[in-house]
């Protein structure tokens, strides 16, 4: 047991030490995640991208009422969150933290009101600054339908056989722990991985069980002008460049001027 323990220590100190070098490109400057959600609400989504759900292509409005007959959405077992907006991490925040030791065992400094010791999210978001910047990450971050934030979880990509529609005209499945979007978007999830993994290597944010799918993806579902846009959107805000995206934004515009020639 005491052989056990020490050994899931060394992993968890190799991975603090994997987010703490020179190769880390991601974010370095939001690390509040509220201070992100604001950002994009107030900013992005506001002055320089339409108002829609990812997943869904639902509108709402400023104070993040959906307007679920705009995008013929049908609300599930949770009605309350199919009535709003949420920020979503395609890349969950569990798979960005639960490495961290804040996350597996806690700290001496987090404990709540009435002198219980936590752990989990809620304390690697309190004492990890590593944590803390991945998790405001905004180009990892979007709009999302409450119930669809929640039924999504922390489940993985992948493809579902058929199209069962669970919320009326969403094109959004989940079955046996996988999650399939639409084909609309499968291309922009793929490029947030791609990213992802990048920026904080060390993770295992694409694996040999992924990597082929988001290879496919991205190719088959390149970025429009929208998630173009928004990327230098945030750059201009968070500091760094999503290098990904940005060479395939280039690579789509070079495509399109050799068309018009």
């Amino acid at each position: 047991m005491q052989k056990r323990t020490i050994f899931l220590l060394l992993l968890v100190c190799f991975g603090l030490l994997s987010l703490s070098g020179e190769n880390i490109t991601g974010n370095q400057k939001i690390k509040s995640f509220s201070k992100a959600k604001k950002f994009l609400h107030s900013v992005i989504y506001s002055e320089t991208i339409d108002r829609l759900t990812f997943y869904c292509g639902c509108s709402y409005d400023s104070k993040k009422n959906v307007d679920q007959s705009s995008c013929g959405y049908v609300p599930g077992k949770d009605k309350k969150r199919a009535k709003r907006v949420e920020w979503e991490h395609i890349v969950p925040a569990a798979v960005l933290g639960e490495s961290s030791k804040e996350w597996k065992y806690g700290s001496p400094d987090c404990v709540d009101r009435i002198g219980r010791h936590f752990k989990g999210r809620k304390c690697a978001s309190k004492m990890n600054r590593a944590f803390q910047l991945m998790q405001a990450d905004m180009y990892n971050l979007v709009p999302a339908i409450g119930e669809i934030n929640s039924v999504r979880s922390d489940f993985s990509y992948g493809e579902i056989p058929g199209e069962k529609r669970e919320f009326g005209k969403c094109d959004f499945e989940i079955e046996n722990g996988i999650a399939e979007p639409a084909d609309s978007i499968k291309g922009d999830i793929a490029r947030i991985y791609m990213y992802m993994n990048s920026a904080y290597p060390g993770l295992g944010i694409i694996n040999e069980k992924n990597r082929a799918m988001f290879e496919k993806w991205n190719l088959s579902d390149p970025p429009d002008e929208k998630e173009c846009r928004k990327g230098l959107e945030i750059e201009k805000i968070q500091g760094n460049q999503n290098s990904v995206l940005k060479k395939a934004c280039e690579t789509v515009k070079s495509e399109t001027l050799a068309i018009i020639k």
